[in-house]
Parts: C-alpha cells; structure tokens; sequence
C-alpha cells in the first residue's frame, strides 16, 4: 500500500533516520477496504462519465496508508479547491495571528483642527472592510473618521488620495474569464479594498407606470454614480402576467465612462437588488472613506494641494486576526479574499506584493511538504484561473501538512462543514457525514471538487479529495457520487473489534 509520503518522512526523522518498526495498530478489515473501493468504482466509472475524469484519493494518515487511489497523480482544475492550497500556506506562512493595516497619513501641516493638505490612505490588502465580515463595511471607516475627530481634525483643505499600492500588477488573475468581470465573484483586487469589491443597486419601481424609476447604492450611497433608464411598468395582474413582468433590469458600467447605466423595466411598486463589482477598487475605497468622514462632521474641500510634502501618520485601522479571516474565506468560498491571501504571502514572503511572485513562494511551500513538483501549477489564490492545475494528492499532501500543524483547528474548524454551513450547509444531510465532514468545495464550468476532512465510525479522521474534470451531465450528478463517497467514509468501520 502506498504510504503517505510526509507522514514517514516525520517518523524517520524522529528517529534519527533509522529504520525503525512502527507501532502495531489495529487490524484492518479486509472487506470493509473492497468494498469501499467496489462501492466507489461503481459510482464513478458508470456510463454517465464515460466523457469525463475522475481523480479520487482517499488516505489514512495515522497508518500511512492509501484506501482508494484513481488517477491520484494526474492534474485536474481544482477551481476552489485552490483555496485549500491558499489557505494552508497562509497558516504557515502568515501565521494565524497576522493582521492587515490600514494607516491614515497627512500630507501638510494641521493647524487649529484644519488639515492643510491630502489626507492620504495606505491600505496592504485587509479584506475585512466588508458587510459579511463587520456588518456594515462603512463602520471600520467610520471608526478610522472617529479617530480623526479625536485628534481634533474636522476639515481637510486638500483631498482624500490613495497611497500607491503595493500590489504592482494587475488586479485580475491571470486567464479570469472577460465576461463575468462585473460579477461580485470576480472582482480585481487591491490594497486598500471595500465590500468585497462589489456594490449593490437597489432599484424600486415608480408608484405607477411611466412614473421615474429611482435606484441607490450600498453600503456606500455615494459610489458609483448611476445613470438610471430604467422603466415603470404596471403592476401583473394574472400569474401569467406575473411571469412577464417581473423584474428586468441591467446594471453595467456606461460606455461614456461617467458612471454605472441601471437599464430595463420593473413593476410599479416593485423593488429589486442587482450586484455589480468595482471597476476600481481603490476609488471605491477612497469614496466610501470620503463618505465616512461626512458622517463624522468632517469637511473635505476636495481642493488640490501640493502633493510633494511628506506624510505624517495619523490613525491605522487592524483587521481582524487571519484565523477570524479565514472563515469567512474558506466557508463561503470567497475569492478576492484568496487573491488578496495570495498577494500578501508575496509581499511578506518576498517584499514583492505581485501574483508571479506568490505563484513561486506557494510552490516552494507545496514542495516542502512533499509534493512532487510536476503535482501542481498554480496560478492564483481563489482558483478562478483555468490555468491552476492540481493533481489529488498534492491537495492531501497539503491537508495532512495542516493536519499536523500546530494552529490545524483553525484550518480545519474554516471549511464547510457538511449539512451545517458554508457551500456544503444542504448537502450531506441525513447521513453519517452532517456535522463531521469538514470539505472544500469547487466549481467552474465542468470542474467540480470537494476535498477535505472525514471521521470514520470507529473515530479514525480519513483525507480525501475528489475532483472531476470534463463532464457532460448535470452538476448535481457529480455532487451526488461525491456526497454517496463523503457518507460511505463517515459511516466506515476499519479496525476489528
């Protein structure tokens, strides 16, 4: 049977290289392994996934040993099962008390509460300036506007600026697909980064037809500008009217570049809430923080002023520590903060906050946990690139890597956890794997991937990925077998008596 390579690896070294007679463990039963491998070979070589490909692998870390091996070597598109890759070299290299900082610096003297001068803010990527991860994304800004007030500052003369980024390429992965840009789910990202990259409009109809459509933005009403066309239908009278009336709205960012076009129709009455990411995320931010200090009763004149004059720091803003961060990466699969994970492994790593250059330390990482160089091709932190490849064991190398770090809960307590929460809270239910299967899902188109944690009926934890490639039949047949596999482990007895 094939070992788990880093977990010998750590039994020679403890013993100083020698050979040594590792201590006797439970007999395995026989049956309990074919079937298994029967039971999965039946799921997923039938003639529904003739056209597609399955990588499955599925080891028992404390003995070492593989119980179910398909195509384990081979590469496959992970989509987010990229993100256990991210995460678990986040925790060893970041460490789970890391925090980002947000500074506020002056650009000018401050006289008699006046800041004569830009107000300039340097970010270094904090994800958490968002609704899902504060409540309302304004608030730490509001926080960052309560600081200045402290200080005495109610008016800036200059402007509010953002400092350079630190992140000097693109804020687009590399092979991103054009036409989900304006997605929420494919936004770019930055250094100083708001709401998860993304707005939302809310659009309500006109008390009757023809009567002027009005929309908003949230959490910040000031950014970005719309051009609103929309138009007041009447209301539906019959359900088939009903179907025809219902909201038909657009929202995309106006070819005259002056702001964001709400377009369609929608019923008097009627209101509807449309998403749409940032174009640029750092003029979100800067608007959303000129907002805040508005709130707070500090005046900014927007006048330029002198731009060469050295910066005083004011105020700095911390995020929450990356193990509170981490959840809300890993369970609801969220991408910017995978890509901004990734930039900002670089740039401690390294000094260089660049994609490429996170694309080697991530690789070195993998390689010093044993996966085998040619298991792996990493091209961005969140897994949207159809150009991150990875093959089944070098995502179970990376998971027993995290299974024997010290800070493993806060990896392991960050994944979906199956019928309770994050992109797995429906799945599983009813049977043995709700509420012990801790995975990692992953889609784009025709990828599908869970990988992740499992305890077995007699209390062994199993690691497993499986992800398949290629496929024609509907999505959820792939999540059925991949469910059927994560239950038939949970319900498993290995050891006699």
């Amino acid at each position: 049977m094939r070992a788990l390579r880093p977990t010998v690896a750590l039994i020679l070294a403890a013993c100083g290289g020698a050979r040594v007679a590792p201590p006797a463990a439970p007999a395995v039963f026989p049956d309990a392994r074919t079937a298994l491998r029967a039971f999965i070979d039946s799921n997923v070589g039938t003639a529904e996934f003739r056209n597609a490909h399955w990588g499955v692998l599925i080891v028992d870390p404390a003995r070492g040993e593989t119980l179910y091996t398909r195509n384990a070597d081979k590469l496959f598109m992970p989509a987010s099962n990229q993100k256990i890759v991210t995460g678990a070299v986040a925790i060893a290299q970041l460490g789970p008390d890391f925090r980002w900082t947000t500074t506020l610096l002056a650009r000018g003297p401050i006289r008699k509460g006046v800041l004569d001068g830009d107000l300039v803010a340097r970010g270094d990527g904090d994800p958490s300036i968002s609704t899902s991860m504060r409540g309302d994304a304004l608030s730490p800004l509001r926080d960052l506007a309560d600081s200045l007030r402290g200080r005495g500052i109610t008016r800036i003369r200059g402007r509010v600026v953002a400092a350079p980024s630190p992140f000097t390429d693109a804020p687009l992965g590399l092979g991103w697909a054009w036409d989900d840009l304006d997605e929420p789910y494919s936004a770019g990202v930055d250094a100083l980064y708001f709401n998860e990259g993304f707005t939302q409009i809310l659009v309500r109809g006109g008390a009757r037809p023809g009567d002027p459509v009005r929309a908003t933005t949230r959490p910040a009403s000031t950014y970005p500008q719309l051009l609103v066309h929309a138009t007041t239908i009447a209301r539906p009278i019959t359900a088939a009217d009903s179907a025809q009336r219902r909201p038909r709205l657009t929202a995309g960012y106006d070819s005259s570049h002056t702001g964001v076009r709400v377009g369609g129709t929608i019923a008097a009455g009627d209101t509807a809430v449309l998403e749409l990411a940032f174009r640029d995320q750092s003029a979100a931010y800067v608007a959303a923080l000129r907002e805040a200090l508005r709130s707070r009763g500090i005046a900014v004149d927007e006048t330029p002023r002198d731009s060469t004059s050295s910066l005083d720091s004011l105020v700095a803003l911390r995020s929450p520590p990356l193990r509170d961060v981490m959840r809300a990466f890993e369970k609801p699969s969220q991408n910017q903060i995978g890509e901004l994970l990734f930039k900002t492994i670089a740039r401690r790593a390294t000094g260089v906050g660049r994609a490429d250059t996170a694309q080697r330390v991530v690789e070195s990482q993998l390689v010093a946990w044993g996966a085998a160089p040619d298991g792996f091709a990493v091209r961005d932190g969140s897994g949207l690139s159809r150009h991150d490849y990875v093959s089944p064991r070098t995502l179970v190398m990376a998971l027993d890597a995290m299974r024997r770090h010290p800070e493993f809960r806060v990896f392991y307590d960050a994944l979906p956890i199956a019928g309770v929460d994050g992109t797995i809270d429906k799945r599983m239910r009813g049977t043995p794997a709700q509420g012990n299967v801790h995975a990692k899902t992953g889609f784009i188109d025709k990828a599908r991937s869970l990988s992740g944690y499992v305890t077995t009926a007699d209390g062994q934890m199993l690691l497993f990925s499986m992800l398949c490639n290629n496929y024609s039949v509907p999505t959820a047949t792939v999540n059925r077998v991949q469910d059927s596999v994560a239950a038939r482990l949970a319900s498993l007895r290995l050891t006699s008596p």
